[in-house]
Protein backbone atom coordinates (compact mmCIF):
# COMPACT_ATOMS: atom_id res chain seq x y z
CA UNK A 1 0.00 0.00 0.00
CA UNK A 2 1.29 3.36 -0.78
CA UNK A 3 2.47 6.14 1.47
CA UNK A 4 -0.45 8.35 0.16
CA UNK A 5 -3.07 5.42 0.97
CA UNK A 6 -1.95 4.90 4.28
CA UNK A 7 -2.26 8.40 5.03
CA UNK A 8 -5.74 8.15 4.47
CA UNK A 9 -6.81 5.45 6.33
CA UNK A 10 -4.49 6.73 9.55
CA UNK A 11 -6.75 9.94 8.51
CA UNK A 12 -10.30 8.42 8.41
CA UNK A 13 -9.68 6.65 11.55
CA UNK A 14 -9.89 10.31 13.35
CA UNK A 15 -12.81 11.50 11.52
CA UNK A 16 -15.80 11.77 13.50
CA UNK A 17 -17.99 11.23 10.71
CA UNK A 18 -16.51 8.09 9.01
CA UNK A 19 -17.35 4.54 10.77
CA UNK A 20 -15.44 1.03 9.95
CA UNK A 21 -16.30 -2.34 9.97
CA UNK A 22 -17.83 -3.46 13.21
CA UNK A 23 -18.12 -0.27 14.71
CA UNK A 24 -20.83 1.02 12.37
CA UNK A 25 -22.81 -1.98 13.89
CA UNK A 26 -23.53 -0.40 17.06
CA UNK A 27 -25.73 2.47 15.59
CA UNK A 28 -27.54 -0.02 13.77
CA UNK A 29 -31.25 1.44 14.74
CA UNK A 30 -29.84 4.62 16.23
CA UNK A 31 -27.97 6.22 13.32
CA UNK A 32 -30.54 9.80 13.76
CA UNK A 33 -30.73 10.24 17.61
CA UNK A 34 -27.01 8.66 18.48
CA UNK A 35 -24.76 10.12 15.18
CA UNK A 36 -26.57 13.06 13.64
CA UNK A 37 -28.50 13.91 16.94
CA UNK A 38 -32.36 14.03 15.11
CA UNK A 39 -35.02 12.81 14.17
CA UNK A 40 -34.57 13.13 10.17
CA UNK A 41 -34.83 11.49 7.66
CA UNK A 42 -31.77 9.10 6.26
CA UNK A 43 -30.75 8.61 2.81
CA UNK A 44 -28.21 6.21 2.00
CA UNK A 45 -25.19 6.34 -1.50
CA UNK A 46 -24.03 2.51 -1.78
CA UNK A 47 -20.31 2.47 -3.64
CA UNK A 48 -20.39 5.78 -2.95
CA UNK A 49 -16.70 6.05 -3.68
CA UNK A 50 -15.47 10.05 -3.20
CA UNK A 51 -18.77 10.66 -2.21
CA UNK A 52 -19.80 13.26 -4.36
CA UNK A 53 -22.87 12.44 -4.20
CA UNK A 54 -23.66 12.75 -0.61
CA UNK A 55 -21.52 15.66 0.02
CA UNK A 56 -23.34 17.38 -2.22
CA UNK A 57 -26.93 16.25 -1.44
CA UNK A 58 -26.33 16.58 2.25
CA UNK A 59 -25.60 20.61 0.83
CA UNK A 60 -29.07 20.40 -1.02
CA UNK A 61 -30.68 19.36 1.80
CA UNK A 62 -29.86 20.44 5.34
CA UNK A 63 -33.28 18.57 6.38
CA UNK A 64 -31.95 15.28 5.63
CA UNK A 65 -29.17 12.87 6.89
CA UNK A 66 -26.62 10.98 4.09
CA UNK A 67 -24.45 8.48 4.70
CA UNK A 68 -22.19 7.32 2.13
CA UNK A 69 -21.29 3.25 2.27
CA UNK A 70 -17.80 2.04 0.34
CA UNK A 71 -15.20 -0.47 1.54
CA UNK A 72 -12.20 1.38 0.10
CA UNK A 73 -11.24 3.47 2.49
CA UNK A 74 -8.69 5.60 0.17
CA UNK A 75 -12.30 6.77 -1.36
CA UNK A 76 -14.02 7.64 1.27
CA UNK A 77 -11.65 10.09 2.74
CA UNK A 78 -12.11 12.28 0.16
CA UNK A 79 -16.14 12.69 0.97
CA UNK A 80 -14.89 12.65 4.59
CA UNK A 81 -12.23 15.23 4.40
CA UNK A 82 -14.59 17.58 2.48
CA UNK A 83 -17.59 16.95 5.44
CA UNK A 84 -15.14 17.42 8.43
CA UNK A 85 -13.48 20.91 6.66
CA UNK A 86 -17.16 21.95 5.79
CA UNK A 87 -18.67 21.09 9.19
CA UNK A 88 -21.36 19.25 7.26
CA UNK A 89 -23.01 17.75 9.91
CA UNK A 90 -25.92 15.73 8.29
CA UNK A 91 -23.23 13.87 6.31
CA UNK A 92 -21.21 10.46 7.62
CA UNK A 93 -19.72 7.72 5.79
CA UNK A 94 -19.35 4.24 6.53
CA UNK A 95 -16.85 1.77 5.65
CA UNK A 96 -17.96 -2.22 5.07
CA UNK A 97 -18.85 -4.64 2.71
CA UNK A 98 -22.42 -3.66 0.99
CA UNK A 99 -23.65 -7.33 1.16
CA UNK A 100 -23.38 -6.94 5.05
CA UNK A 101 -25.37 -3.80 4.91
CA UNK A 102 -28.31 -5.63 6.76
CA UNK A 103 -26.11 -5.71 9.48
CA UNK A 104 -26.02 -1.89 10.15
CA UNK A 105 -29.12 -0.62 9.51
CA UNK A 106 -32.82 -1.77 11.54
CA UNK A 107 -36.46 -1.81 10.39
CA UNK A 108 -38.00 1.11 8.33
CA UNK A 109 -34.86 3.12 9.37
CA UNK A 110 -33.78 4.39 5.95
CA UNK A 111 -35.96 6.59 3.59
CA UNK A 112 -34.20 5.87 0.55
CA UNK A 113 -31.18 4.95 -1.09
CA UNK A 114 -28.73 6.07 -4.15
CA UNK A 115 -26.69 3.97 -6.45
CA UNK A 116 -24.42 5.82 -8.46
CA UNK A 117 -22.23 4.55 -10.64
CA UNK A 118 -21.14 1.19 -9.63
CA UNK A 119 -19.25 -1.59 -10.55
CA UNK A 120 -21.73 -3.39 -13.61
CA UNK A 121 -20.29 -6.95 -13.01
CA UNK A 122 -21.17 -7.75 -16.44
CA UNK A 123 -20.93 -11.05 -16.53
CA UNK A 124 -23.44 -13.43 -16.10
CA UNK A 125 -21.55 -15.52 -13.19
CA UNK A 126 -21.16 -11.95 -11.03
CA UNK A 127 -25.07 -11.41 -11.50
CA UNK A 128 -25.24 -11.57 -7.86
CA UNK A 129 -22.88 -8.86 -7.33
CA UNK A 130 -24.71 -6.50 -8.79
CA UNK A 131 -26.43 -3.77 -6.36
CA UNK A 132 -29.71 -4.18 -7.96
CA UNK A 133 -29.95 -8.06 -8.01
CA UNK A 134 -32.85 -9.28 -5.94
CA UNK A 135 -30.60 -10.61 -3.34
CA UNK A 136 -29.82 -7.10 -2.70
CA UNK A 137 -33.43 -5.71 -3.01
CA UNK A 138 -34.40 -8.12 0.02
CA UNK A 139 -31.81 -7.05 2.12
CA UNK A 140 -32.53 -3.00 1.63
CA UNK A 141 -36.44 -3.78 1.82
CA UNK A 142 -35.67 -5.00 5.39
CA UNK A 143 -34.09 -1.37 6.32
CA UNK A 144 -35.88 0.85 3.89
CA UNK A 145 -39.56 2.49 4.78
CA UNK A 146 -42.79 1.87 3.32
CA UNK A 147 -42.27 3.73 -0.10
CA UNK A 148 -38.68 4.49 -0.03
CA UNK A 149 -37.72 5.09 -3.05
CA UNK A 150 -33.99 3.08 -4.45
CA UNK A 151 -32.15 5.35 -7.37
CA UNK A 152 -30.28 3.88 -9.85
CA UNK A 153 -27.29 6.30 -11.98
CA UNK A 154 -25.08 4.60 -14.33
CA UNK A 155 -23.48 4.99 -17.39
CA UNK A 156 -23.66 1.08 -18.18
CA UNK A 157 -26.47 0.27 -20.34
CA UNK A 158 -26.57 -3.95 -19.65
CA UNK A 159 -27.21 -2.60 -15.89
CA UNK A 160 -29.98 -0.57 -16.84
CA UNK A 161 -31.30 -3.25 -18.51
CA UNK A 162 -31.16 -5.48 -16.22
CA UNK A 163 -32.56 -2.97 -13.58
CA UNK A 164 -35.25 -2.60 -15.82
CA UNK A 165 -35.84 -6.86 -16.20
CA UNK A 166 -35.55 -7.34 -12.22
CA UNK A 167 -38.35 -4.33 -11.32
CA UNK A 168 -40.60 -5.98 -13.74
CA UNK A 169 -39.92 -9.81 -12.88
CA UNK A 170 -40.22 -8.15 -8.93
CA UNK A 171 -43.23 -6.86 -9.41
CA UNK A 172 -41.95 -3.80 -8.17
CA UNK A 173 -43.03 0.22 -8.59
CA UNK A 174 -41.21 2.24 -11.40
CA UNK A 175 -41.55 5.73 -10.77
CA UNK A 176 -39.01 7.06 -13.15
CA UNK A 177 -36.91 5.68 -15.68
CA UNK A 178 -34.99 6.96 -18.88
CA UNK A 179 -32.02 6.06 -21.18
CA UNK A 180 -31.02 9.33 -21.83
CA UNK A 181 -31.24 11.32 -18.30
CA UNK A 182 -29.51 14.70 -19.83
CA UNK A 183 -32.40 14.77 -22.24
CA UNK A 184 -35.41 13.88 -20.13
CA UNK A 185 -37.99 15.64 -18.08
CA UNK A 186 -36.25 14.29 -15.20
CA UNK A 187 -33.39 16.31 -14.75
CA UNK A 188 -33.23 18.14 -12.22
CA UNK A 189 -30.48 19.73 -9.17
CA UNK A 190 -30.43 16.51 -7.55
CA UNK A 191 -29.14 14.29 -10.92
CA UNK A 192 -26.96 17.05 -12.28
CA UNK A 193 -24.71 16.60 -9.46
CA UNK A 194 -21.76 14.79 -11.22
CA UNK A 195 -19.26 12.30 -9.89
CA UNK A 196 -15.70 11.78 -10.88
CA UNK A 197 -16.23 9.02 -13.12
CA UNK A 198 -19.87 10.19 -14.66
CA UNK A 199 -17.65 12.94 -15.79
CA UNK A 200 -15.48 11.17 -17.73
CA UNK A 201 -18.07 9.21 -19.29
CA UNK A 202 -19.57 12.50 -20.39
CA UNK A 203 -16.34 12.95 -22.21
CA UNK A 204 -16.70 9.97 -24.15
CA UNK A 205 -20.32 11.09 -25.32
CA UNK A 206 -21.57 8.24 -23.10
CA UNK A 207 -25.55 8.33 -22.53
CA UNK A 208 -26.51 8.32 -18.54
CA UNK A 209 -29.41 5.96 -17.76
CA UNK A 210 -31.40 6.55 -14.58
CA UNK A 211 -34.75 4.36 -12.78
CA UNK A 212 -35.88 5.63 -9.71
CA UNK A 213 -38.52 2.35 -8.07
CA UNK A 214 -40.05 1.29 -5.06
CA UNK A 215 -40.89 -1.68 -3.55
CA UNK A 216 -44.55 -0.97 -2.73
Amino acid sequence: MGKDKLRKFAEIDTFHNVYQMEEGKDLKSKWALQHFKNNNPIVLELACGKGEYSVNMAKFFPEKNFIGIDLKGNRIWRGARTGVDENIENLAFLRIQIEDIADYFGQQEVDEIWITFPDPQPQDSREKKRLTFPGFLNKYKGFLKPGGKINLKTDNDGLYAYTEEVVQQQNLICHKKTDKLYQSEFYDDVLKIKTHYERIYLKQDKNINYIQFSFE
